[in-house]
């Protein structure tokens, strides 16, 4: 990615999508970082983090951090979200990265689907994937009026991953994988690239917290969970996003689902530990009953 670039991504407050704006900030961009949470109100997620730390790391990386305090739910808040950046940047924006989520405390992971709460399920559907239908939709034009740019949607596993083992949340996670194919078609005459990613095992800020563990102790979390052992900060995805954005033939991948583990060989990067972990070939290997040690998948 080339200085002087502008992105936005949604979702920014924590894990994923604080580093993914990391990461752009580092290679020199500006960048919207955009959630529910700020120094004076929290979402519903009653998570600590807030989009103000987050710019604040995107500017110390070397970038400009700009956060805007959006539910990708209210349409008008996406427009005036969107006008703004057009007004702020001359009409430029190169990366859209759809990353809204929100859907932890909507997830049941231990009943079938007529067992849920259906108005839950929805609720997820609504904010998990509509919220990238409505800010793909505002966004976009800037980019088509340009000839030019990169829409990543973040999501859990590829396009070919089996049933993720609880009805709601497959859709949804499926759903976005669709979205970018979908975008993919729609923007490919335009010299718009769009695709989906997904991060291996995150290792986010409240999955820190579910394991009771620190950045610093992580490991301790092992011993709780094995697979674990072959977890990955949100600076690899980012890493992944950064060196997408930062290829002049990137719509190679235009309609394709990703992986950072599989951008990491393709690009050279590591996880902010200096190692490179395969998040794909250990899983498949541990389904077979074959995985090895994981530090030879590191």
């Amino acid at each position: 990615m080339s200085d002087g670039q502008v992105a936005l991504v949604a979702g920014a407050t924590r894990g994923g999508g604080r580093g993914i704006a990391v990461q752009l900030g580092a290679a020199g961009a500006t960048v919207y970082v955009t959630g529910r949470t700020t120094a004076a109100s929290r979402s519903p997620m009653n998570r600590p983090e807030t989009i103000e730390e987050t710019a604040e790391l995107v500017t110390a990386a070397g970038g400009r951090g700009i956060a805007v305090q959006v539910d990708h739910l209210e349409e008008d808040q996406v427009r005036d979200l969107v006008a703004r950046i057009g007004a702020e940047q001359d009409g430029r924006l190169d990366v859209l990265v759809n990353n809204v989520w929100g859907g932890d405390p909507l997830t049941v992971w231990d009943k079938p689907l007529w067992e849920q709460s259906l108005q839950d399920g929805l609720r997820l559907q609504r904010q998990a994937v509509h919220t990238h239908i409505i800010t793909s939709w505002h966004a976009l034009p800037l980019m088509v009026a340009r000839g030019g740019g990169l829409v990543v949607e973040v999501t859990d596993g590829l396009a070919d991953h089996g049933y993720r083992g609880t009805f709601f949340y497959d859709l949804a996670k499926s759903g976005v994988i669709r979205i970018a194919q979908a975008q993919a078609g729609d923007l490919k005459p335009y010299g718009v690239t769009a695709l989906a990613l997904t991060p291996g095992f995150l290792r986010s800020e409240a999955m820190l917290d579910h394991f009771g563990v620190t950045e610093d102790t992580w490991r301790d979390g092992i011993a709780k969970d094995p697979y674990f052992a072959m977890s990955e900060t949100p600076a690899y995805v980012g890493r992944a996003v950064a060196a997408l954005a930062a290829d002049p033939d990137v719509q190679r991948w235009n309609g394709r689902s990703l992986a950072s583990w599989e951008l990491a060989r393709e690009y050279g990067f590591t996880d902010a530990d200096g190692s490179r972990p395969d998040w794909g070939r250990y899983f498949a290997d541990a389904q077979r009953g074959a995985a090895g040690d994981p530090q030879d998948y590191r």
